[in-house]
């Protein structure tokens, strides 16, 4: 039976986790069995670059901090070396580095995720992997709103283009 002060240690690590996960908008659940050191040290760094809060966990302890939760259903997956990403902001952040890294790594799996408090499969975390970022995106938008305003201002350019060249004549 363990003494008091390591329960009271578990319960505070469990209320953290509950508290980071309430907070993340998206989370993958990876087995990282066989991550060598360096990298391991370069995808924390990209993770961090990212926004993306990344750590190991006892699969107990985060089976605890799920339990009567939406997330509950992810206990299946909870065996073997288990690490976290959360991202608080970023819905395709965490997916994206884990899944392109667990494509060069072959010990390294994708377990498990979450979107907005709800389970995902791991093909829907592969499917958001491939989503181009938000700054890609918003890029994206502005091009399309902009094409039709320049198009009419070209328009209106060659109109007065013409009708000055005709008045000089």
């Amino acid at each position: 039976m363990p003494n008091a002060s390591v329960l009271e240690q578990k319960k505070q690590q469990v209320a953290e986790i509950v508290e980071k996960l309430s907070a993340a908008v998206t989370g993958v659940v990876v087995d990282y069995k066989g991550t060598t050191v360096a990298d391991d040290t370069a995808l924390r760094k990209e993770l961090r670059e990212a926004g993306v809060d990344y750590f190991v966990v006892k699969n107990t302890i985060l089976g605890r901090a799920i339990e009567g939760t939406d997330l509950e259903e992810m206990k299946s997956v909870l065996e073997g070396t288990t690490a976290i990403a959360l991202s608080n902001e970023d819905y395709t952040a965490a997916a994206r580095i884990l899944c392109k890294f667990a494509e060069s790594h072959e010990n390294f799996k994708v377990k498990s995720g979450f979107l907005d408090g709800k389970v995902v499969d791991v093909a829907t975390l592969e499917s958001l992997a491939k989503l181009p970022t938000k700054e890609v995106l918003l890029a994206t938008v502005c091009s399309a709103f902009q094409a039709p305003i320049a198009a009419f201002a070209r328009a209106v350019q060659a109109i007065v283009d013409k009708d000055g060249s005709a008045d000089a004549e």
